[in-house]
């Protein structure tokens, strides 16, 4: 006996089967301890069918509902996967009867494809089984505090809707500042000088400075050491990989900057200084 239906209620399949997960199972010892424990998730090992990378989700509370487990399909590592990615594919989650030695399946109903993607990485049952049934000992599901879950996964189709991207706006946004004094500016000869890295929203950033000039300026944000009369810009932009800088390429004059009573260029040192706040954060999908 392969498999027996129990029950197609609610678009999802019940049946009964005596071939083992033919991708993966895993045995959790001592489950009472999950719930004990407060643990809402356990996320099985990884395994690998039809090319790409799985877990097992199981949620000894449920997930959504009461008095069921939920079990769930969870897809990993997809950060290689290329832009705007989606498989299809077709699963079966496995509990194992250890009276009878035969497994309770759950899948959807007439074989229905799920449709994984960069916003819905996980698939599953709310309600995998009413927690009464998967304790009753006479149901073999749960048998000296032990159980054997199971998944197997066959990809449909994969996809690719081409480029897309996901803005998260940041409700209060935070101004980070950073403060850069450049020594000996007389000896600079390179092209650019640029300052250590500093954090802001989790990002790495620098200011980028061209004692020369870029063109016939240079960018630059300088502060009056004299008298606080700093010369500022202000302005905003998105950065962008392919455009990771932003500024100003005639932003003051190497005259202006020469003259001492400008405050500027004291004791052959400058001060730059850059204050910037995070307002949101496109990410591929």
């Amino acid at each position: 006996m392969a498999n027996v239906a129990l029950n197609d209620q609610d678009g999802v399949l019940r049946s009964i089967s005596d071939l083992p997960p033919t991708h993966y199972a895993v045995k959790i010892k001592s489950f009472s301890l999950l719930s004990k424990n407060d643990i809402d998730k356990y996320y099985s090992g990884e395994f690998e069918a039809g090319g790409y990378k799985w877990k097992l989700v199981v949620c000894p509370n449920g997930k959504n509902v009461k008095e069921y487990l939920s079990v769930y399909l969870a897809m990993t590592e997809t950060t290689s996967l290329r832009p705007g990615w989606e498989v299809f594919a077709t699963f079966r989650l496995f509990l194992l009867d250890q009276n009878k030695d035969n497994y309770l399946t759950v899948e959807a109903s007439s074989g229905k494809g799920r449709r994984f993607h960069g916003m819905k990485l996980e698939w599953g049952f709310d309600q995998f089984i009413h927690t009464k049934a998967f304790s009753d000992a006479v149901n073999g599901y749960l048998v000296e505090d032990s159980c054997v879950f199971g998944a197997e996964v066959f990809i449909c189709k994969e996809t690719s809707r081409g480029k897309a991207e996901c803005l998260s706006m940041i409700k209060e946004a935070i101004t980070y500042k950073h403060t850069w004094k450049v020594e000996e500016f007389w000896k600079l000869d390179q092209l650019s000088q640029e300052s250590k890295a500093f954090n802001g929203g989790g990002y790495k950033w620098k200011i980028l400075m061209y004692p020369n000039g870029k063109g016939n300026e240079f960018t630059l944000r300088v502060l009056d050491l004299l008298q606080g009369r700093h010369i500022s810009g202000k302005a905003s932009r998105w950065f962008r990989a392919s455009d990771p800088e932003s500024g100003w390429p005639r932003y003051i004059t190497l005259d202006y900057l020469y003259l001492p009573k400008n405050g500027l260029l004291m004791k052959d040192s400058c001060t730059i200084e850059a204050e910037l706040t995070i307002h949101g954060v496109a990410n591929v999908v």
